[in-house]
């Protein structure tokens, strides 16, 4: 079955997070992904994380269905190359630091001159223009300076990281939307390929709700409340007797009322301040409690089962080892076999989002450093003695 992506090519010049999980999105949908990495060590998340025979499980999840070739960007002719394979690509992918390309010759005129029908995204830090456009930045310093790491934490604690790169995440998924688009509008002859301009922090404070407006209107900054919803109630995380912590979002107005039945509080359920979410929000303190007492004074299979009895809204916040045991994760297909290189199996995560005539497949997971160089350019048209020839020389590998 051939994904909504078939035909579609892409180039990646990029390294870590942001540009090669975008690219990674893409190539399961049906892209062919073409992954320029360096001679050598490749792109340095083959080392990151956690190993197995020493190369990341990290790297085999995020380079699935892409086509490695190792050039040297510091030759002609690896330069020669990359501009022959944009020119017949549909979107070239980078998250080099600004201006970066354009020293090797790569730079969006050049490559515009090549093929106008090309898109350009470009992720980075801050941006390809402004006063911070130069200074380098990773997807922690997104999260730092788009707002999310000062909302995240206990109220009296320091701000704290969600535990996943978000910040390079996020950034990956507005390049996917903004490469589409962009795709979209060469294709349906609107007009030609244009650069597609994605910021880390830009990327973050696009999530941040009616942050800027409660500021300016109200001169209210949204502070660190834990596991809280500010202003929303009741919306929170509450222990259970066996040492786990369940997510219970009883914020509606007769879910709250199902909610205060269910822990045996009808008083609360019947009183009139609390009948809408503003006068909840205002004594959340109180209802909090009275929560935390029923969850705390029952182990989380009994707490689940009533909530979802009454048809309460709630979560048990689940590790890894409860993803993997999950039933529900196995049947919608988010838990995927895979095999490494040497026969070894382990499970991978499943393809989002879930497309009902062209869903995403994993059709192989990372390849080895330039495991396609030679096919690449044998497309290109190459002859195997020059390709050879270039891998003597050092111009490929």
């Amino acid at each position: 079955m051939s994904g909504p992506l078939t035909g579609i090519k892409v180039i990646e010049i990029g390294t870590l997070i942001a540009a090669p999980f975008a690219a990674r999105m893409m190539a399961e949908f049906g892209a062919e992904v073409i992954k320029i990495e360096a001679p050598g060590d490749g792109d340095p998340i083959r080392k990151w994380r956690k190993l197995h025979e020493g190369t990341s499980l990290w790297w085999y999840l995020q380079s699935r269905n892409k086509k490695s070739i190792s050039i040297n960007l510091k030759s002609e002719e690896g330069i020669a190359i990359v501009k022959r394979l944009a020119a017949g690509a549909d979107v070239l992918i980078e998250n080099l630091k600004p201006g970066a390309l354009e020293k090797l010759g790569l730079g969006w005129d050049v490559l515009h001159a090549l093929n106008p029908g090309l898109t350009m995204v470009r992720i980075s830090g801050y941006g390809q223009t402004g006063p911070y456009k130069d200074r380098p930045g990773f997807g922690a310093i997104g999260e730092a300076m788009g707002g999310i790491r000062y909302t995240t934490g206990e109220a009296d604690g320091v701000p704290a990281r969600a535990g996943v790169s978000l910040g390079d995440s996020l950034a990956s998924l507005h390049a996917v939307m903004g490469a589409l688009m962009s795709v979209l509008r060469v294709k349906t002859g609107q007009g030609e390929g244009q650069v597609v301009d994605v910021s880390l922090v830009e990327s973050v404070f696009n999530l941040m709700e009616s942050l800027v407006p409660e500021y300016d209107l109200l001169g209210h900054v949204r502070e660190r409340s834990g596991g809280a919803l500010p202003g929303i109630a009741p919306s929170n995380t509450y222990p259970t007797r066996d040492g786990a912590y369940v997510v219970i979002a009883g914020n509606s107005n007769p879910i709250f009322k199902r909610l205060m039945q269910v822990i045996g509080r009808p008083d609360l359920a019947g009183d009139p301040a609390f009948a809408h979410n503003d006068g909840r929000a205002a004594q959340s303190a109180l209802l909090d409690a009275a929560i935390a007492g029923w969850t705390s004074a029952n182990n989380i299979a009994d707490v689940l089962a009533a909530l979802e009895e009454t048809g309460v809204p709630a979560g048990r916040i689940y590790s890894a080892a409860d993803i993997v045991a999950d039933p529900h994760y196995r049947a919608r297909g988010m838990i995927l076999n895979a095999e490494l290189p040497g026969g070894t199996r382990v499970k991978m995560p499943g393809i989002v989002p879930k497309l009902s005539d062209t869903p995403g497949e994993v059709r192989w997971q990372g390849p080895a450093l330039g495991e396609h160089t030679a096919a690449v350019l044998a497309e290109l048209g190459m002859a195997a003695a020059d390709i050879q020839r270039m891998k003597d020389e050092g111009v490929v590998q």
